[in-house]
């Protein structure tokens, strides 16, 4: 009896194995990944196919995507033929606007005003005025919302649009929202008709693997006629002027135009995987005003065909001709980017990368120290930007094309999180973000680079050490 009890465990658990490893060789992608998996599994058989099911698997299907509206807005370019913008755009780059419709099919929307807005110091007043002055609609996503000063400024104009009989959505992500307490949701009750959803909330540690599914965007809309969109969160940390006790330098867009319909859309498909209900009306996109900027939201997350924004960015550095200009606080991209970057500053592209002097979280600086040598080795300069840290997210490549939104340069934002990018071809403003660009870079310190000189053996240690958590950061 106790014989056929273990040969019977002992074909459970080879069965546990077999189907754990059958299901990481269909589903994983990821080559090193994979592996990695595997080994665990048939190295410690059953804390790896507990951990493999508990951390491994992708559970985020979204209905939201199987409900989106396939409109005439997201598959018509309006405006303009591509063979009219074909003629406006340098050939390197209209290879990258056709690459980015294979990446993602939602053309481009044209006759959008968009304005670059630094701190909450002068993106917070301009937020809760459209909010404040909204007459039928207010949809608010946002990572962090903090139940500070800052949120306050915001929970005063979402009543006031109450009042003005507008409908008010908030969504606001499940890890985000701890980021305060008391937390911003039971301001959010005491507004009579406001609806708001939480994405991903759970504190069961059944569900920690969607502690790396976040909701990352910052969205807001109002009236279907103005946006702000980028990748500022709201704390009183961006209120740089009031001289917070941990500053936060960053930028969000205001924005104009038919575009602002597609962020709606973004929103909508939140709210829906959230348990709510689709509430868009058909829309039919407005005339492209002229001399706009052409522009168009990409969003992204690990639902399925994720890694649009990833693919963006290599077709960009792919097609550069001049320069390219990166700005972002996290930068532990996995080796395709880096290589990338490697071989545009070897075709004689002059790749900039500014990034904050001293982070926010902790290893993160000695993590991302691992990459700088083999970029710098190659020619890529990096910059680190002096105090207050910088959670300013901007990608701009001759001067041409911009990429803003809320996503980092890392495996989390690029593979892990709900992320969303606005994808701008314009010189006039790529001549905005530029400036911005050159005035952060006048205020940080090039990384020297020395070929002859190399680093201790300890730093070289414990840096390689923590970028191995680079999924985790």
């Amino acid at each position: 009896m106790a014989l056929s009890s273990l040969t019977l465990a002992g074909v459970l658990w080879l069965t546990l194995q077999i189907t754990v490893t059958l299901h990481i060789l269909l589903h994983k992608e990821d080559v090193p990944s994979a592996i990695g998996w595997i080994g665990l599994v048939w190295l410690a058989p059953l804390l790896g196919s507990v951990a493999y099911v508990l951390f491994g698997i992708n559970r985020v299907r979204r209905k939201a995507l199987r409900l989106r509206s396939h409109g005439p807005d997201l598959l018509t370019l309006t405006g303009k033929t591509p063979q009219e913008l074909e003629k406006e755009v340098p050939a390197p780059l209209w290879q990258l606007m056709r690459l980015g419709y294979k990446v993602h099919p939602q053309h481009l929307a044209l006759g959008n005003r968009m304005h670059p807005l630094q701190n909450g110091d002068e993106a917070y007043p301009q937020m809760c005025a459209a909010i404040a002055a909204a007459k039928k609609q207010v949809l608010l996503a946002s990572y962090i919302f903090n139940n500070d000063t800052a949120g306050q400024m915001f929970v005063r104009a979402l009543r006031q649009a109450r009042q003005n009989g507008a409908e008010v959505r908030v969504l606001v992500d499940g890890v985000g929202l701890n980021y305060s307490r008391p937390d911003i949701l039971q301001a959010l009750k005491e507004i009579p008709g406001l609806q708001y959803k939480v994405f991903l909330r759970s504190k069961s540690p059944v569900n920690l693997p969607f502690l790396n599914l976040r909701n990352h965007r910052k969205i807001l809309v109002t009236d279907d006629q103005q946006a702000f969109f980028g990748g500022m969160n709201i704390a009183r940390g961006n209120l740089v002027a009031q001289q917070p006790a941990e500053p936060i330098q960053d930028i969000t867009f205001s924005v104009q135009g038919p575009v602002v319909h597609q962020m709606a859309r973004v929103f909508e498909e939140d709210w829906i995987f959230c348990g709510g209900k689709a509430f868009l009306p058909p829309h039919t996109p407005p005339a492209a005003a002229p001399n706009g900027t052409p522009a168009r939201i990409v969003p992204d997350g690990p639902d399925g065909d994720y890694g649009k924004i990833e693919k963006l960015c290599l077709g960009a550095l792919a097609c550069a001709q001049k320069s390219v200009q990166i700005v972002t606080p996290y930068f532990l991209p996995e080796n395709d980017i880096l290589s990338a970057l490697e071989t545009a500053a070897l075709r004689g592209v002059r790749v900039e990368i500014i990034l904050p002097q001293k982070s926010n979280i902790f290893g993160m600086d000695w993590a991302m120290q691992a990459n700088f040598r083999r970029l710098l080795r190659r020619g890529v300069h990096i910059y680190r930007a002096r105090p207050p840290f910088d959670h300013s997210k901007l990608f701009l490549v001759d001067e041409v094309w911009v990429m803003a939104g809320s996503a980092n340069w890392d495996v989390r934002s690029f593979k892990l999180n709900f992320e969303s990018i606005v994808e701008c071809f314009d010189p006039a403003l790529a001549g905005q973000v530029h400036a911005i660009i050159e005035a952060k870079k006048r205020r940080a310190v090039a990384v020297p680079f020395d070929p002859h000189v190399k680093p201790a053996l300890w730093t070289t240690l414990r840096d390689n050490a923590l970028r191995l958590l680079t999924p985790y950061y």
